[in-house]
């Protein structure tokens, strides 16, 4: 992973609650220098205290990245302790939920090079996925930039459009909560069937785990891994009639969350 520019000019990372903290593990693991990093967080984690990151210190004059990753809400009071950085050199990489480009080249000035990027929490075991698009400044250097600081929690991907990202936060974003809540579901059903509740988390729990890590590393897809399970007349059959019922089941269901999801996004970003 290429930090030679942040070695040189530095990073400053604006907040780091989870995610932040995520990625400043992800950095750190990868090599980069803990003097590069300036951390501005005024409620620091007992973890953050023990990195030796210059937390709470002067920042240094011209950083080669902003990583903005304090929560959407408080946006608008952080953006003034960075603003001097805007129209120059420095990358303004933000992380937050519903704070368009827009809103950011407001703030920071329109001839700022800015990457807006959507993670997800799996980033806090490495296996997170984040979706990344950049205003017109943002040419090719940048968003390779933006995608080695994002690599160090998991994969990347590139949109096309801003308009993307209110979509990927509906399927990625809020997507492992879904899945965790499936989980829940899943065990209380096991419990309806007669289990003790241990086991039916148990079994659930490592159903969900294990189903992903076969898909990460089949080159089947979802589809024929689903019917590779599914014999004709089975079990699996007569469960996956009631859950892939085009009225009931859970496409037209998974369908009106993501929906939800995404028009929640779009909203708070108005």
């Amino acid at each position: 992973m290429n930090f030679n520019a942040m070695e040189r000019h530095g990073l400053v990372l604006l907040g780091c609650g989870r995610m932040g903290s995520a990625l400043l593990a992800g950095w750190l693991v990868r090599g980069l220098s803990p003097e590069a990093v300036t951390v501005i967080e005024p409620d620091p984690s007992e973890w953050l205290q023990s990195q030796p990151v210059r937390l709470n210190a002067d920042l240094p004059e011209a950083p080669a990245v902003v990583v903005l990753a304090v929560k959407p809400q408080m946006m608008a009071a952080a953006l003034p302790q960075v603003a001097r950085f805007g129209q120059a050199d420095t990358l303004f990489l933000s992380i937050a939920a519903g704070t368009t480009m827009a809103t950011l080249e407001t703030a920071l000035g329109a001839d700022t090079a800015i990457v807006r990027a959507m993670p997800n929490t799996p980033a806090a075991v490495g296996r997170g996925i984040s979706a990344l698009v950049g205003n017109p400044r943002a040419g090719e250097g940048a968003l390779r930039m933006a995608e080695s600081l994002m690599a160090a929690v998991g994969d990347t991907l590139r949109l096309e459009t801003e308009a993307e990202i209110d979509a990927v936060t509906g399927v990625s974003g809020s997507g492992p909560a879904y899945v965790f809540h499936m989980v829940e579901a899943l065990a209380a059903a096991g419990e309806a069937e007669g289990l003790a509740p241990d086991v039916a988390m148990r079994l659930a729990r490592a159903t969900v785990s294990g189903a992903g890590h076969l898909l990460e590393h089949s080159p089947e897809t979802a589809a024929q891994l689903r019917a590779n399970v599914t014999s004709p007349g089975g079990t699996t059959a007569a469960g996956l009639v009631h859950l892939m019922d085009p009225e009931t089941g859970l496409p037209p269901l998974m369908r009106r969350t993501v929906g939800a999801s995404a028009d929640r996004s779009r909203e708070l970003a108005k």
